[in-house]
């Protein structure tokens, strides 16, 4: 089955303690349509200018990620400056253009109103809630979000939990927008708000998964990483692979969720080995499998 992604495509500048590169690819709906594309077809939908790198737009095309809801406009692509402290958990933002997204207004193709799974990037939920309108009969609709729609746009965001099935957000974030500073309970304070599952991303600890039914959660451990080069995009591709791993086993059961919080910690684990989606460029499907193997063992006891 298809997944709609939605999100920002940008133009990052990325500065670590071990290196330096510009003009890289990046955006929410760039890292996640690329980890939804290991497991099915993914329709992407954004806007970009007329710098946007050819080469970019190849990486969509060896994806066989369809970019018919990709709009080309005159101006200049988002672009997104940021440099990261030694231990790369801590991020500072040096600057933001955003150019050609400043206006974004999200337009599905009218064939793509029916897909049923459905990924809204880290984007405004007013443009959320947007594309809400668009689709048509979903199966499952997750939406990200970060701390700034939490202080800027809350009254919009809490709309938009009322008509989605999961949200995703980290650890810091669910503490802002619940009050609580115990993640379990923040986790079930998002429940009260409207989504049926939430996911609480904990970078290098793992992530959480909540369920309104009683007794649905699940927790896992991330994988373990001794050589980290760029930490940027890892929520994304969690989320991407997340979807796309969920679409391909056609079932939003709580069992597999499960699986799919396993697939998105697996491809965000690749993604953070280099810069922006390069290591994704060349990941395999064997790769992915190997890795599971490895840390499914890891986790088990017997």
């Amino acid at each position: 089955m298809s997944v709609l992604v939605v999100g920002s495509i940008a133009l990052d500048d990325v500065k670590t303690p071990a290196a330096e590169h510009k003009d890289l690819l990046g955006g929410s709906a760039s890292y996640a349509a690329v980890a939804a594309s290991f497991y099915g077809p993914v329709r992407l939908v954004g806007v970009v200018g007329e710098d946007f790198p050819p080469e970019h737009r190849a990486l969509f095309n060896a994806r066989q990620i369809d970019v018919e809801g990709l709009e080309i406009v005159p101006g200049k692509t988002f672009r997104w400056s940021g440099e990261y402290e030694e231990n790369l958990n801590n991020r500072k933002t040096l600057s933001i253009a955003l150019n050609v997204f400043e206006k974004f207004e999200p337009k599905l193709p009218a064939k793509w109103k029916q897909t049923e799974f459905i990924l809204l990037g880290n984007i405004a939920p007013s443009l959320q809630l947007q594309v809400l309108k668009q689709v048509e009969h979903p199966k499952f609709i997750i939406a990200d979000t970060m701390d700034l729609w939490i202080n800027l746009a809350k009254a919009d965001l809490l709309e938009l939990l009322k008509k989605i099935d999961m949200l995703i957000l980290n650890d810091s974030e669910v503490k802002l927008l619940t009050g609580e500073n115990n993640l379990i309970r923040a986790g079930r304070a998002v429940l009260k708000l409207g989504p049926k599952y939430v996911i609480v991303k904990k970078g290098e600890h793992g992530a959480l998964l909540f369920g309104a039914k009683t007794g649905e959660f699940f927790s896992t451990s991330a994988v373990p990483l001794e050589d980290i080069h760029d930490p940027t995009g890892a929520g994304d591709c969690f989320a991407g692979a997340f979807v796309g791993s969920l679409a391909q086993l056609g079932d939003t059961s709580f069992a597999s969720l499960k699986k799919a919080v396993i697939q998105g910690t697996l491809v965000a684990s690749f993604n953070v080995e280099e810069f922006s989606l390069r290591r994704l460029e060349k990941l395999t499907r064997e790769e992915i499998a190997a890795r599971e193997t490895a840390f499914m063992q890891s986790l088990s006891i017997v």
